[in-house]
């Protein structure tokens, strides 16, 4: 079978990737060894993500913003602190210029682009299914599959994850290292509202974020990602959900109130890594493939957005050029349009993980000056806006709401 693109994997940017291109009249083979009955189900992974605004407008764009509807919170603010010292930074945009993302449980998000996948007219979804053999060549890709089927493109895309194998068959080198960091997560309930308003409280072990929830039947609730040394990430898995409140409680200070229901916790050992290049011969990387950084701003998921948004465009005006969609400059200018963003990002995540994460009085004051400057200086706070909301730089057509 020919397509435009083969797409491995079939996670959130993967399968975002290929409604986008089917949505713009481009087809694409999606190929992920995955059980959408067990993917699927309730309690498959807890976690949530933040979809900044410039995201949101692509998703719905491509038609799977309306999937999501009354799924999501708002994020009408977001609440900065060192701790729970006096000072603080709040980001909050004017009346009119409406929320900075919207907070989804994965699930809702994993559920909605499923179908719109398992709908859209140019997506060949094969799940259960891997590749067992890849090959790039001059005329274009050829993938065997599990299924010993062979689809053929002229543009192979991997979507697989930050421990791609395509990446490291491709032989691209990957700057990497492990944080002394486990974050744990979940969501639990609570007794006050949260008003819309993310927090992020920095502790010496590391960051604290509680982040805004739809309430449900029982009331008001947030989703948590409580990061912690990992010397202590066992202890942690340890505690009962009594203890596991109670400490929590402990590092909110109770504004919320007293806390209760807590969902089955996860918890991850965190990292960094970045793609030494974006692109080999006829293969693009997009997502965690090509970058992972540490959750301390809550920018992962919507880097890979980002990924997706400009290699639409790239290949959607690439084709109707009548080019070969594998064609080395498109995909050098994936790789600039991309490169810049992805390391800016990822530097700017990894320098306030080390700045927040240094122990001692003296750095406690420095950041909470910080704080205090980026809090008087509305150009800069704006600019810091304008990261969380996904609008900085070059947008791609799609960031904006427009289709190619």
């Amino acid at each position: 079978m020919d397509m435009d693109v083969i797409i491995l994997g079939g996670g959130l940017v993967g399968a975002t990737l290929a409604v986008g291109l089917s949505a713009h009249g481009l087809s694409a083979t999606v190929v992920d060894p995955a059980d959408p009955a067990i993917t699927l189900a309730p309690g498959f992974d807890g976690r949530a993500s933040a979809v900044a605004s410039a995201s949101g407008r692509m998703l719905d764009a491509i038609g799977v913003g309306s999937r999501l509807a009354g799924q999501g919170c708002p994020i009408a603010r977001i609440r900065v602190s060192d701790g729970l010292k006096p000072g603080r930074l709040d980001f909050e945009p004017a009346a009119d210029d409406g929320a900075l993302g919207t907070m989804y449980e994965n699930k809702a998000l994993r559920r909605a682009l499923f179908d719109a996948a398992t709908g859209a007219d140019g997506v060949d979804l094969r799940m259960q299914t891997r590749a067992v053999s890849v090959e790039r060549g001059t005329a274009g890709v050829s993938v065997t599959l599990s299924s010993g089927d062979t689809v053929r493109a002229p543009l192979l895309i991997a979507a697989e994850g930050r421990n791609s194998p395509t990446r490291a068959a491709a032989g691209i080198t990957v700057a990497q290292w492990r944080y002394d960091h486990t974050a744990t997560i979940g969501a639990f309930h609570h007794e006050r509202p949260h008003d819309n308003t993310a927090f992020e409280i920095f502790y010496p072990a590391g960051p604290f974020a509680l982040l805004p929830l739809p309430d449900d039947a029982i009331g008001h609730r947030s989703a948590i990602v409580w990061t912690v040394a990992s010397r202590d990430a066992a202890g942690m898995a340890k505690l009962g959900d009594r203890a596991f409140l109670h400490e929590a409680e402990k590092r909110m200070g109770g504004f919320l109130g007293r806390l209760s229901d807590p969902s089955p916790r996860g918890a991850y050992p965190l990292g960094f890594h970045h793609a030494g290049r974006l692109t080999a011969d006829r293969l693009a990387l997009v997502g965690d493939a090509g970058h992972g950084i540490h959750p301390i701003a809550g920018q992962g998921l919507n880097l890979g957005f980002r990924d997706v948004a400009v290699l639409i465009e790239v290949l959607v005006e690439g084709k109707r050029l009548g080019m070969d969609l594998g064609a080395p400059a498109l995909l050098d200018r994936y790789a600039r349009w991309r490169g810049v963003d992805t390391f800016a990002v990822a530097f700017a995540t990894d320098s306030l993980t080390r700045l927040f994460g240094i122990p001692g009085r003296t750095a406690s004051a420095v950041r909470r000056l910080g704080i205090g400057a980026v809090n008087a200086i509305p150009p800069l706070k704006d600019r810091f806006m304008a990261e969380a909301r996904g609008e900085s730089g070059k947008l791609p057509k799609l960031l904006e709401g427009v289709r190619v």
